[in-house]
């Protein structure tokens, strides 16, 4: 699937997340969308999002989802409210945080099986790993962000999975990737 936003949508889009935050942390409210132009357009749109809010350079929560059937300004919501409370790493966002957070949305292409690992393009590609029960995901930015290979995005990926780092290599572990449209507010 071919994926394209305009700058007037993303910026929107991030307008979305922000208020939602807002609305959410502060009165436990989701505001409405449906009645905004530029967010209704995007009412067709079915896919997955992620959230990612920092701190400066420091992760304050991530989340998302890889598919939807909601339109996603609908997502975009969902993932932003998960990636301020939900995220099991942190302690849930508080109101008073929010204007010191900068918020990113990765809008994915839909998953796809790997049909050769050295195909996958660092930056270009986001993973997921799977065998079994355990299941681990990378968006695209993260290896860049750390300046790894392929081979170390791969490790990593699996070590998100719970698994051994090296379980990219066995033929029972399940590669996927995706492409994300990336974009975040202006530094705050």
């Amino acid at each position: 699937m071919k994926l394209e936003l305009t700058a007037t949508e993303q910026t929107r889009l991030l307008r979305l997340a922000r208020e939602t935050l807002n609305a959410f942390l502060t009165d436990s409210k989701i505001p409405e969308w449906q009645h905004d132009e530029i967010l209704s357009a995007l009412n067709t749109v079915k896919t997955g999002a992620f959230v990612t809010l920092t701190h400066g350079e420091q992760l304050r929560g991530c989340i998302g989802f890889t598919e939807s059937d909601d339109p996603l300004p609908a997502v975009i919501q969902e993932a932003a409210i998960a990636a301020a409370t939900r995220d099991p790493r942190f302690p849930s966002v508080r109101a008073t945080e929010l204007s010191a957070l900068t918020i990113e949305i990765s809008v994915l292409t839909l998953p796809e099986p790997v049909p050769d690992i050295s195909l996958i393009g660092v930056g270009r590609h986001g993973l997921i790993v799977e065998r079994e029960w355990s299941r681990g995901l990378l968006l695209p930015q993260v290896p860049v962000e750390w300046g790894w290979d392929r081979e170390e995005f791969l490790a990593h990926a699996c070590e998100k999975a719970g698994l051994p780092i090296t379980a990219w290599q066995d033929p029972d572990t399940k590669i996927y990737w995706f492409e994300a449209i990336v974009f975040h507010e202006d530094n705050r």
